[in-house]
């Protein structure tokens, strides 16, 4: 299959291109960046050079000039928008990474990104891509919407207990770490070296983007709270929520076996996961704990922000969605140490 990615040198975008470049059915044909446009991928990223030693990044209009099966689309907020009513219309398959299809009522763009969506008429038409969630929708899709790094640790993590009604969907708290490289490319002065290194803070109080997301995936009201760590890679959460039908630790974490008995990127520990251990793998480890003592139940997952957290799960939503083995090209181990 022949696929353009664009928005390709971000973070996520390059990750996009080392996993096609593992994967034995994708051909990058066309790899777009409007500030590096006419560089070659090598320079810009010597780590994909032995990959592609030839390829050079083109503006992202240049897309249309190629034939290409899938579009995967690594821009940031509101750009997809502009470029993927034209892909849908000339056939090409869209897997977005980005949250402009993620959410299907118009007015949670309105509120949450503060700007209306210019592309309504195709969010029904998306399919949300939370693989172990939505395996059988994804079947066939053509416009495909990977979820946010947070909202797919958070959602892995509590949904098995909302699913089943054995937590409260109401009063759900959820504290998560994440590395750097969420952050995308683009310089700040809290990623500056002197203020990161040694740190540790919270952001988005309150008003997260990917609280609505979480929200409308888990059918839950939640406080989301993230914080920036100085890590490269990885994402922890703990999420906390209250029990409303008796249980101890080890009937959570037999509910977690049992909901991803068959998933294979999912991984149940019995000890809390680390934020290191899935690290270069598509993976999530999930974990769970009951206090009996205060009625709460604590879940807990991680994951590679990158990875499974955006160009793995992509790649994965996209096996599945034309019926491949969904562990196609992807790791399923992480780098130790």
């Amino acid at each position: 299959m022949r696929i353009a990615v664009i928005g390709a040198t971000g973070y996520a975008g390059l990750e996009v291109l080392r996993l096609a470049g593992a994967h034995p059915d994708l051909e990058v044909v066309v790899a777009t960046g409007e500030s590096n446009a006419g560089r070659p991928v090598s320079a810009h990223a010597p780590a994909l050079a032995g990959l592609y030693p030839r390829l050079v990044f083109d503006a992202t209009s240049s897309v249309f000039d190629h034939e290409v099966d899938v579009a995967f689309i690594a821009l940031p907020h509101g750009k997809s928008q502009d470029v993927v009513p034209e892909l849908r219309a000339r056939g090409v398959t869209v897997v977005d990474l980005g949250a402009d299809f993620r959410l299907r009522d118009a007015a949670d763009y309105d509120e949450w990104y503060a700007s209306a969506h210019r592309a309504p008429e195709l969010l029904a038409d998306a399919v949300y891509a939370l693989v172990e969630r939505h395996r059988d929708e994804l079947v066939g899709a053509e416009l495909i919407a990977v979820p946010g790094c947070y909202p797919t640790a958070s959602s892995l993590a509590l949904g098995p207990f909302l699913d089943r009604g054995l937590v409260a969907s109401t009063g759900i708290v959820v504290n998560a770490l994440s590395g750097v490289s969420g952050a995308g490319r683009a310089t700040s002065e809290r990623l500056h070296f002197a203020r990161l290194a040694s740190n540790a803070e919270a952001y988005g109080l309150l008003s997260h983007r990917h609280t609505i997301e979480i929200q409308r995936e888990i059918n839950a009201e939640v406080l989301f709270t993230p914080h920036l760590v100085p890590v490269a890679r990885g994402m922890l959460v703990s999420a906390y929520a209250r029990v409303v039908s008796a249980m101890t630790s080890d009937e959570a974490l037999e509910i977690l076996r049992d909901t991803y008995a068959h998933d294979p990127f999912v991984v149940v520990t019995p000890e809390p996961p680390t934020l290191k251990d899935p690290v270069g793998s598509n993976l999530c480890f999930v974990s769970a704990r009951v206090d009996e003592r205060t009625g709460w139940l604590v879940a807990m997952s991680s994951l590679d922000n990158l990875i499974k957290g955006a160009a793995g799960q992509a790649i994965q939503a996209w096996n599945v969605a034309t019926r491949r083995d969904e562990t196609l090209g992807l790791p399923l181990s992480g780098v130790t140490p």
